[in-house]
Formats: structure tokens, C-alpha cells, sequence
């Protein structure tokens, strides 16, 4: 990965985005876009929505959701302490002795998660799950009226953590899921930029997946494909504690992830299948018995329908502060998803 890729990636994975609240990554990813696409709308909701060869009949569209789980400021005690409810889904377990930043409309405010020290909890304490009633961020104010200065109620908040290489293609970051999906729709755009299509290509990067598929259900219906691929994160299963059996034999480092079943149109199934091995990029498969849970759900049951497709970026350790994925099944991605579109042609029978 060059290093203007990789310094956008960064950029979009440290800019906070919870559900609701992504407007700084999606400034990031629309300027970083726009320049190479024919067409940049942003939406009521939030959408960017890239188009190429807006005049071509034929809509495929990309997605890859830009919001982040997160936290949302629900109280202010006296003493100044903040609570806090989640945005999206995380073991609260791991938000103790974090730092945060919250997002406020004077700037960013930085804080810290606190509880009880060990040493002053019971036995039956310290055997107790974590939750989100115990804990507390404090930013340092002197009481409530000292937090209202800086801070107000529904403030958004995520974890302070930066991007970090570790050892080979390896990097770790926060909101890989799916800020990384996002990455490769912005990437895969600026790539067929320079390619001759016969199909429109309508990349969006989605906002509000982590609630409830939202900008995907209605930038679907907005863009009203023909076909569509959503571009997430799935399960690796190559670290401790992983049952391959319950996940599949996925592993980092091996290429995306392509995926069968009921959420999938076995037409363009296929279609990604054959492209891989003609272009030998590596891929990996895993079986979908139901809904994915991804934007891929939203395009598929858009107005009358859409061909559906779900790629996916191998994740360890998804919706904690410490998720890590690799540059390189980024790179396959984004080299799988640009040969697909350049190649598709003006119009495509997607019917079993």
C-alpha cells in the first residue's frame, strides 16, 4: 500500500464517527474522493454517495459503513462525572481505564474512563461483570456547572486510541469495522477513475450501519441498483479462544473474505469467484445460513430488490479499541471489487 493510501486510512480510522455523529470521517472520505468521481452527494442522513458514469443504465453500488460504535453522554452528576450509554454494541468490560474523546461543538474534550480501585472492592466486586451504571468519565471538571462549560447532554464520545503498525502488513487501530470497508469503496472509485466502465458505479460510504443498516436503507433506495457489494469486516479466526466450526477458517494476511448463502445472489457469487482465480487474487469463503447483519442486507431487499454481495476484511478482535486487520487483504480487496466492476459489462441477467 502506497503511503497517500495509507495516511488516508489513518486518517479516516482516528477521525471520530459514531452512529448518528460522522461527519468528520465523512468530510475526510469525500475529499478524498470527490476530486475522481463525477458526482459527490451527501444526503440527509449523512451518505456520501460517489458516482461514476452517472449516464450508464446499469447501477452497481459499493458500500462500506463509516460510523463507529461509540458512546453518548446521558448524565452529568453534581461532582462533574459523566455517564454514558453505548452507541452500537462493546463489552463494557473493556472500557475500563480507557481514555476518550468527546465530541463537542467547541472541540474535542478529553477524559477518561474510571471505577473503583481494586483495592476497595469486595471479593464479590471484583467478580462481577462490568456495567455501563459503574462506570464514569471524568474530564477533570470541578462539578456539574464546570462540565456544562466544556461538555452537554448527547455529546457523542469514542476511545482514544491511535492507528500503529505491528509486525509485517499487520496494523491495529480502533473502528477497522468498518471504516476499513470504507477505505477500500473510496479506494476502488479513485481506481476506476482511471478504467473504462460501461456500468455506473455508485460507491457510498454509509452511515448509521451500527444501529440498524440506516444509510444503507435509504441510500439503496436512493441509488436503486441493479447489483450491489457490501464492503465489511468478518471474523478471523487464526488467535486463541476462536472455534473455525462456529466462524469458519479465516485467517489474516490470506485475502477477503467472499461469503455463500441466502443473503448472497448466487449469480454474482460466482461472478467474484471466477474474477479471484482469473486475476489470481486470494480469497476466503465463509457460509451466511441467514442475513449477514451487513449493509449487503440493506441493497438486497431495496424497492424490488438487488443482486447482493458481501466482501469482507478478515478482523481480529471486532468492537474493541483493539482491532486489528491487514494491509494487505486490503490491497486484494480493492484489486478484487476494481477488476469485477472495470470488466462488468453494460448489462448483466443477475436472475438465478
Amino acid at each position: 500500500m502506497n503511503k497517500i493510501s495509507e495516511r488516508f486510512l489513518q486518517d479516516l480510522l482516528e477521525a471520530p464517527s459514531p452512529s448518528g455523529y460522522e461527519q468528520p470521517a465523512a468530510k475526510i472520505w469525500r475529499n478524498y474522493v470527490k476530486s475522481h468521481v463525477d458526482q459527490m452527494i451527501p444526503d440527509v442522513h449523512g451518505n456520501s454517495i460517489a458516482v461514476l458514469n452517472p449516464d450508464a443504465p446499469f447501477k452497481f453500488m459499493l458500500a462500506g459503513h463509516i460510523d463507529e460504535i461509540g458512546l453518548i453522554i446521558t448524565h452529568i452528576d453534581d461532582k462533574g462525572y459523566i455517564y454514558t450509554a453505548q452507541i452500537g454494541g462493546m463489552d463494557p468490560n473493556l472500557l475500563v481505564g480507557q481514555r476518550v474523546q468527546i465530541v463537542t461543538d467547541k472541540g474535542p474534550v478529553l477524559g477518561v474512563i474510571g471505577r473503583k480501585a481494586i483495592h476497595q472492592m469486595t471479593p464479590e466486586e471484583r467478580k462481577k461483570s462490568v456495567e455501563m451504571d459503574n462506570i464514569w468519565v471524568d474530564i477533570g471538571a470541578a462539578n456539574k456547572k464546570d462540565a456544562l462549560k466544556r461538555v452537554a447532554i448527547g455529546d457523542p464520545m469514542v476511545i482514544d486510541v491511535r492507528y500503529r503498525r505491528l509486525s509485517g502488513e499487520k496494523v491495529v487501530s480502533r473502528a477497522t469495522d468498518d471504516k476499513a470497508g470504507a477505505f477500500v469503496v473510496a479506494e476502488v472509485m479513485r481506481a476506476l477513475a482511471r478504467r473504462k466502465m460501461k456500468i455506473s458505479v455508485i460507491g457510498v460510504a454509509t452511515v448509521q450501519e451500527e444501529i440498524g443498516l440506516r444509510g444503507a436503507i435509504t441510500s439503496a433506495y436512493r441509488v436503486q441498483p441493479q447489483a450491489g457489494i457490501a464492503v465489511d469486516v468478518g471474523f478471523s479466526s487464526d488467535h486463541p479462544e476462536t472455534d473455525p466450526k462456529k466462524t469458519g477458517q479465516v485467517a489474516l494476511d490470506k485475502g477477503p473474505i467472499l461469503h455463500r448463502g441466502p443473503n448472497i445472489n448466487p449469480v454474482l457469487e460466482k461472478a467474484l469467484f471466477k474474477i479471484a482465480r482469473d486475476k489470481k487474487i486470494p480469497t476466503q469463503v465463509t457460509a451466511e445460513p441467514r442475513g449477514t447483519g451487513t449493509d449487503a442486507n440493506a441493497i438486497q431487499l431495496c424497492r424490488g430488490g438487488a443482486a447482493a454481495g458481501l466482501i469482507s476484511i478478515p478482523n481480529r478482535y471486532m468492537h474493541t479499541p483493539v482491532e486489528v486487520i491487514s494491509l494487505k487483504d486490503l490491497d486484494a480487496c480493492i484489486r478484487l471489487l476494481t477488476e469485477f466492476l472495470a470488466a462488468h459489462p453494460a448489462d448483466y441477467d443477475y436472475r438465478p
